[in-house]
């Protein structure tokens, strides 16, 4: 018997926009449209999915574009963020922050500018229908010319406290040089956003370096790899950078051979600060809850862990003080609670 996972309170700090997408959405909007997709996106649903080289992750990419593509309407918009709050919320998120890269979507949807209010109008209306607190980062890919960066960061400084709360880097992090970014980040700095570049997850601990020394990343995106080097891992620790860990993403795409392998205890026992946070879940089938119930199988995690990990996500996150102390206090009663049946698959 544990206490159910559904009940945690917690927050979402690592969730790609279209990834967020229901996989049942996608088949909707694609038969709507009269769109063929790939078996792996159908039948095949979730798919085998490894980024051990560069084909690896060219598959992954197409499948993400192929789920882009179906997203035609603004109603398709406001349907993924509002599914995606709902989701959320049934898996005891209280606050989410949700990442996009408006070039994707500009063409389709009259620029980047255009794109983010529509994320922003569709954010405020989600969060009120269904009580979930949401904020957007903005993030730049990293396959395109740093220049496209700074646009992006300097849209996402013009939105700043405004539904817009950070800006990260996101895509293959083997692509590129992470330092030519640098001038986009400090344009987020000045604007008092948070700074969450991917790193850590397909390249070591070198490149973790660089998103600190470079970038000044406040928090990482999957940052897990950090557990390979203990002085980085100190360093991370000392400067109270967290680490959104994605457990299910990290086996799917091949960084480990299976969940118990993802070293979170290495992490926890180190004092590292660690979000769990779905990832894709439209392309690795897996929502917020499945995380630490995925972690909870692997690595025998108690409730009192599980509850500081949920503590852990709300402190990183940008979440409102007043939000995020009602959540911390009910982590704590969730803490004192009688243990029930927990609800929470391992990877669904």
């Amino acid at each position: 018997m544990h206490r159910d996972l559904h009940t945690l309170p917690k927050a979402h700090l690592h969730l790609h926009f279209t990834g967020s997408m229901r996989h049942q959405t996608l088949l909707e909007l694609a038969e709507r449209d009269g769109l063929a997709l790939p078996d792996s996106l159908v039948s095949q649903w979730p798919p085998q999915l490894s980024v051990a080289d560069e084909k690896g992750w060219f598959r992954f990419q197409r499948l993400y574009d192929v789920a882009r593509s179906v997203l035609r309407t603004e109603d398709d918009v406001r349907r993924l963020v509002r599914e995606a709050a709902e989701d959320d919320v049934r898996d005891g998120g209280r606050w989410l922050e949700i990442q996009v890269d408006p070039s994707g979507y500009a063409a389709r949807f009259g620029g980047i500018t255009a794109f983010t209010d529509l994320v922003l109008d569709c954010v405020r209306d989600a969060a009120e229908s269904t009580g979930l607190g949401i904020g957007v980062v903005i993030a730049a890919n990293r396959t395109r010319h740093p220049l496209d960066a700074r646009t992006l960061a300097r849209l996402a400084a013009q939105y700043a406290g405004r539904g817009v709360v950070g800006f990260g880097l996101s895509n293959d992090e083997r692509r590129g040089r992470t330092a030519d970014f640098a001038a986009a980040f400090t344009i987020a700095e000045r604007a008092g956003l948070a700074l969450v570049p991917h790193g850590g997850e397909l390249r070591g601990p070198d490149h973790v370096k660089t998103c600190l020394d470079a970038l000044r990343a406040d928090r990482l995106g999957h940052g897990v790899r950090s557990a390979e080097d203990p002085a980085l891992l100190s360093r991370i620790v000392d400067a109270d950078v967290a680490l959104e860990v994605c457990p299910v993403s990290n086996v799917a795409l091949g960084v480990y051979s299976d969940l118990t392998s993802v070293p979170l205890p290495t992490l926890l026992e180190a004092g590292a600060t660690i979000a769990l946070g779905a990832d894709d879940p439209l392309l690795f089938g897996s929502q917020l809850a499945a995380q630490y119930a995925t972690m909870r199988a692997a690595h025998d995690l108690d409730d009192a862990t599980l509850a500081e990990l949920a503590r852990m996500s709300l402190r990183a996150s940008r979440a409102p003080d007043e939000l995020r102390a009602a959540a911390l206090a009910d982590v704590d009663a969730w803490a004192t609670s009688g243990p029930t049946h927990d609800l929470a698959a391992p990877v669904t």
